[in-house]
């Protein structure tokens, strides 16, 4: 699986937490980090979505990271994420930069997935989307991480 991200994260605690899901992942979460484009804001959206898209591999199953797409629970993305692992795709997220993805990423996209409506900071949302993988894949696999419903009162 891959991740191709705009922005460079570094040493911290965003990207230790990244690594704590990302280094557990099965199969494993490769991280591609691309340079923040300088300009317009329209101009920032096109440079960056069209580093996304030259950078994504050949044959991924393209999932872009953005508010317009559903916000999945985890049970339904471990569902999808099965799906699409068992029918032979490589997913491959996409998270945009400061400016959002531009519409050519959407449109190439195979699936847009909402993390919800709040803004989150990018580095941030790369942490969240791993731990969420992670636990999509330990949900498929029966591991007892994700613990489904709330506590009784």
């Amino acid at each position: 699986m891959h991740l191709i991200a705009i922005g460079r994260l570094r040493d911290g605690p965003e990207a230790a937490l990244f690594d704590r899901y990302a280094t557990r992942l099965r199969p494993r979460l490769t991280l591609t980090e691309l340079p923040e484009a300088r300009g317009a804001p329209a101009e920032v959206k096109r440079r960056e979505g069209a580093a996304l898209l030259a950078a994504v591999p050949r044959g991924a199953f393209v999932v872009a990271l953005d508010s317009g797409g559903p916000a999945l629970d985890s049970a339904a993305l471990a569902v999808r994420l099965e799906q699409w692992l068992a029918a032979g795709h490589t997913p491959c997220f996409l998270i945009g930069g400061a400016e959002g993805l531009d519409a050519t990423v959407i449109q190439r996209s195979d699936f847009v997935l909402s993390l919800g409506m709040m803004t989150w900071p990018h580095f941030l949302v790369r942490a969240m989307l791993a731990e969420q993988i992670y636990r999509a894949r330990s949900i498929a696999t029966g591991h007892p991480y994700h613990r489904a419903g709330r506590p009784q009162a």
